[in-house]
């Protein structure tokens, strides 16, 4: 036998066929997530997320999902210029607020004022990236709500709606 037959016969023996190192990869990643979705599994079972029915609920019956009443106020529409770096952007916004009653209304009217001021402040610094993708809206209206709540203190809203926004 020759050096050269000795060495491939070598080589041949500690290599694997190209198309078992994808079995093995392919099977090892299988076990992985049948692993990872039957520990999720046993994870939500022992924490509770499983409850067959409420107890007040008969099988067969629907569960009476009890919904609070709320009111909605419609702020006035407002259209600020956003802060930009040469081109003038503006940004279009209808808001309505959510609230527990009609009482509240009435104790937050007359802090529009200020209400619309907190929020022109704030909108005006807003570039347009900080509007972009449903996290962008998230934290405006976050931020939107922690400013009214603290203008109309110690009446409380609940929510914040857009009703339209435009960047333009």
């Amino acid at each position: 036998m020759t050096a050269d037959a000795d060495a491939a016969d070598t080589q041949a023996e500690g290599s694997e066929p190209a198309g078992g190192g994808k079995k093995k990869l392919i099977i090892l990643g299988a076990g992985g997530l049948v692993l990872l979705v039957v520990g999720g599994g046993a994870a939500a079972y022992f924490l509770g997320l499983f409850d067959s029915a409420p107890p007040s609920v008969e099988p067969g019956e629907d569960p009476v999902v009890e919904q609070r009443p709320v009111v909605f106020y419609d702020l006035p529409e407002m259209t600020v210029n956003l802060s930009t770096d040469g081109r003038a952007t503006y940004l279009k916004v209808r808001i309505a607020l959510e609230v527990a009653d009609k009482a509240t209304i009435n104790q937050i009217e007359p802090y529009l004022p200020r209400i619309l001021d907190a929020f022109q402040v704030y909108l005006r610094e807003l570039r347009p990236a900080d509007l972009e993708g449903s996290s962008g809206l998230f934290r405006l209206k976050e931020e939107l709500l922690r400013r009214i709540n603290t203008a109309v203190y110690p009446a409380r809203v609940d929510g914040v709606l857009f009703k339209e926004i435009l960047v333009q």
